[in-house]
């Protein structure tokens, strides 16, 4: 699959006049949850020609492929694959923007041009906004949870992805910087012996099989409302500020658009 990445990603390329400056896996794959079913989440970073920054009209900033955006050649089933060009990236790094933190840090990489992604690495710990991160997760986990609530079985995959958001909330909150993107790793937070246990029967079970279900486990269902309560608290008394990185990311995009295409 690796080679279909790269050969996707080249054509995307050449008929888009764009430069891929970093594509990276941010799925399950990425997170550690995949099964032999599971798809391939492709993200990337690009930037254009600079004639096209020249406008005085908002022209679109992503791709997708092939969902919104054609591509000539056949494009594996399997995968999706979704870009965003570099200002609206940037804007959204400003913003502590917990989808893009992730592509930075996935262990997955198939584009790393201009070492785009240990620059913005270098700054993402004192520009993050713990409020707008946190809020953002517990926003997930509340959308999931009252959905699961419906039915009597949940689903495997969306159980882990309501644990990961938590866990990753709690531990900026513990460490004060951004939290690995791997579930594994997230778990040496946890201190609850018995929840911890529950958290690898679960995943070990969704890695067996993309569409595992379970029935409510109360030990987790109470572990959730628990650290809920206290991330929602953590959060409303949270500044929300940080550092201003407007400067800096203005002049990394002026320094990358140059070296990309001088």
């Amino acid at each position: 699959m690796k080679d279909q990445i790269i050969t996707v990603l080249n054509q995307i390329e050449k008929e888009y006049e764009v430069k891929i400056l970093y594509a990276c896996d941010a799925g399950s794959r990425a997170l550690g949850f995949a099964s032999q079913e599971s798809d391939y989440d492709i993200r990337f970073i690009y930037i254009h020609k600079k004639d096209w920054y020249l406008s005085i009209d908002q022209q679109k900033n992503f791709i997708e492929i092939p969902k919104e955006d054609p591509l000539s050649i056949i494009v594996d089933p399997k995968l999706d694959v979704v870009g965003w060009e570099l200002i609206k990236t940037l804007r959204l790094f400003r913003k502590s923007n917990p989808s893009l933190l992730e592509w930075l840090n996935s262990k997955y990489v198939y584009c790393n041009h201009a070492y785009l992604a240990e620059k913005l690495k270098l700054m993402q710990d004192t520009v993050i906004s713990h409020k707008a991160y946190i809020n953002h997760h517990l926003n997930l986990v509340t959308k999931n949870v009252n959905d699961m609530q419906k039915n009597k079985e949940w689903r495997g995959k969306v159980y882990l992805y309501i644990l990961r958001s938590i866990l990753s909330a709690k531990w900026l909150q513990i460490h004060k910087q951004i939290p690995p993107v791997e579930f594994i790793e997230l778990l040496s937070i946890l201190e609850n012996s018995l929840v911890k246990r529950e958290v690898k029967d679960l995943l070990w079970k969704k890695q067996s099989g993309e569409h595992y279900l379970t029935e409510k486990n109360m030990i987790l269902n109470e572990f959730i409302e628990q650290e809920i309560e206290l991330l929602a608290s953590y959060a409303k008394n949270s500044s929300g500020k940080s550092d201003d990185p407007t400067k800096e990311l203005n002049e990394l995009f002026r320094l990358t658009l140059k070296e990309v295409w001088e």
